[in-house]
């Protein structure tokens, strides 16, 4: 190959690691110019945004904000709906709509979508792509449309310190009590006790907490073990490094 040619093929690849760096460098501002905080709402005006608390940029729709409540050092992820009514420009009356408590997180693509009354309860954690309503598509009329008849609505109650797996949806009249485990892709509709574990579609309880015997059916495997307090990441570097064998 001619040496003007290779000349001329590593031009091209600087040039191109040195767009890409300035895309990703460029990305990275708009990303964090167009997070939402209290500091920092821009055109949303939550009824409440704690502490901490941050939309990641991009934002999907977001509508009705003022009878939306974030609590404190809240993690919304990009591209998640956040809605209260049925469309954008009405008005709620006084009482909140949405509700989340402190350290929710919703992952990214993740709807939260309140008709009327959702809550989620502190701690709780959604994987991505969750799907949380209290509206329903009623079909009553087989002459009508189904998108075109008027929707049944019912509260949704999450408890806190519950894990909703990537892809769960939590249908309307759903009451979750405290630390739920949903299982990626379960379908949940009804009150589901503390402590429980779900899955299916529709989801059922497939391991529960007993105070006296412990998890039932038991687990599989062993709890793991925490890191102790006041160890340094150096420490636990070293102890990676470790032979198991010695």
């Amino acid at each position: 190959m001619p040496k003007n040619r290779n000349t001329f093929s590593s031009l091209t690849a600087w040039r191109r690691r040195l767009v890409s760096r300035a895309v990703q460098r460029g990305w990275s501002w708009v990303q964090e110019a167009g997070a939402v905080s209290a500091e920092r709402p821009g055109r949303l005006r939550f009824g409440r945004i704690g502490t901490g608390t941050r939309l990641a940029f991009p934002q999907g729709t977001v509508f009705g904000e003022p009878w939306i409540e974030l609590g404190d050092h809240c993690v919304i992820g990009e591209h998640v709906t956040l809605t209260a009514g049925l469309m954008p420009g009405l008005d709620l009356g006084s009482e909140t709509v949405l509700t989340l408590g402190n350290g929710v997180v919703l992952g990214r693509g993740s709807h939260v979508i309140a008709d009327t009354a959702v809550t989620i309860g502190h701690d709780t954690y959604c994987g991505p792509y969750v799907y949380i309503t209290s509206t329903n598509h009623s079909y009553d009329d087989p002459e009508a449309p189904v998108g075109k008849q008027w929707p049944r609505m019912e509260p949704v109650e999450i408890g806190p310190g519950c894990w909703l797996g990537t892809g769960a949806v939590i249908l309307p009249g759903a009451r979750l009590g405290r630390n739920v485990v949903v299982a990626a892709g379960a379908v949940v509709r009804g009150e589901v006790p503390d402590h429980s574990v779900v899955a299916g579609a529709p989801a059922r309880v497939v391991r529960s907490w007993d105070p006296e015997h412990g998890w039932r059916p038991p687990l599989r495997t062993p709890a793991p073990v925490p890191i102790p307090e006041g160890i340094t990441p150096e420490q636990l570097l070293a102890l990676a490094e470790l032979d198991p064998e010695t």
